[in-house]
C-alpha cells in the first residue's frame, strides 16, 4: 500500500547534507520525489562537490554555503530562500557535531569548550535557524530535526552528544509552543543507529549497531529510507496534528530494556 503525496506547490530548505549517507539526504530524496522545490545549505566548500553530484539531474533545486553557527551566513541563506521561493513550507535541520576528544574519553572529562561546541552546533542552531525562518514559514509549515535515543539512555562514548540531543528535544518542545500560533509545527525524529559517516566515527559504533538490531522487536535496524518516509509524513499535511514531539523510527529498539531469551 502506498500513499501518493504531491508537494509540487511546496518549498523546503534542507540543512546539513554532507553525502549520500546523510539522513538529511534520505529526507531530501522523499521531498524531491514528491515534487517539492528544495534548497540545500552545506558547510564549507569541501562539501559542495559531493552535494552537486547528488543533485545532478534534479530540477528546482539550489545550493548555498552556510555555517549554521554564523548569524551572517544564516542571514544570507534565508535571504536566498526569500529570493528563490518567496516563502518557506518546510525546514529540515540535519546538523550535529561534537569534537572527537569529547567522545573518545570519559564524559567526566568533557571540557567547557567541547561542551559549548556540541550544544551550540547540535541544539542552539535549531533555535537560530527557526528565528531566521520565522517570517518566511507559511501557515501549515513544518520544521524537523534529527535526534537519537542517547538523549534518554546512556550510550557508551556518545557522551556530550547525548546531552546535546536531550537539549535538542527540549528545544523542539519550546519552539513548538511558540511557533504553533502561526500554524507552524516543530518535531524531531529519533532515528536508531544508522551507518552514516558521522555515526561510524563514534568509537564502538559497529558493536552498538549490531546489538541494537539484535534487541529490536523487528530483529533489525531501521533504514535511512524509513527515516525519510517518516520525515515526509511529519512535514506534509499527513502529520498536521503533531507538534513538539520526538518520534522514533528505530525498529522498536528503544522500547526494550533487555532481550528475552528463548
Amino acid at each position: 500500500m502506498s500513499v501518493s503525496i504531491d508537494l509540487s506547490s511546496k518549498t523546503a530548505l534542507v540543512m546539513g547534507v554532507a553525502n549520500a549517507r546523510s539522513l538529511g539526504w534520505a529526507i531530501a530524496q522523499q521531498l524531491l520525489a514528491a515534487g517539492c522545490r528544495v534548497g540545500f545549505s552545506y558547510q564549507g566548500e569541501r562539501l559542495k562537490g559531493e552535494l552537486d553530484k547528488l543533485l545532478a539531474g534534479h530540477e528546482n533545486v539550489w545550493t548555498q554555503q552556510a555555517d549554521a553557527t554564523s548569524e551572517d551566513d544564516l542571514g544570507a541563506l534565508f535571504s536566498r530562500v526569500k529570493d528563490e521561493f518567496g516563502g518557506l513550507d518546510y525546514l529540515v535541520h540535519s546538523i550535529a557535531f561534537a569534537p572527537r576528544p569529547a567522545m573518545d574519553g570519559r564524559f567526566l572529562d568533557t571540557t567547557e569548550a567541547d561542551w559549548n561546541t556540541a550544544l551550540n552546533v547540535s541544539a542552539y542552531t535549531l533555535v537560530s535557524t527557526c528565528r531566521h525562518a520565522e517570517s518566511l514559514l507559511r501557515p501549515g509549515g513544518s520544521v524537523i530535526s534529527l535526534t537519537y535515543h542517547a538523549s534518554q539512555k546512556v550510550v557508551p562514548r556518545y557522551n556530550v552528544m547525548g546531552v546535546a540531543k536531550a537539549a535538542l528535544e527540549a528545544t523542539t518542545r519550546y519552539l513548538a509552543s511558540e511557533m504553533g500560533a502561526a500554524g507552524v509545527r516543530v518535531n524531531t525524529i529519533s532515528a536508531g543507529p544508522m551507518r552514516t559517516i558521522a555515526a561510524r566515527s563514534i568509537p564502538g559504533f559497529g558493536t552498538m549497531y549490531e546489538k541494537a538490531a539484535e534487541a529490536a522487536p523487528l530483529g533489525r535496524n531501521a533504514t535511512p529510507d524509513e527515516v525519510g518516509k517518516l520525515a515526509l509524513f511529519l512535514l506534509s499535511d499527513l502529520g498536521s496534528g503533531l507538534t513538539g514531539q520526538t518520534v522514533y523510527v528505530d525498529a522498536g529498539s528503544s522500547i526494550m530494556a533487555m532481550k528475552a531469551e528463548g
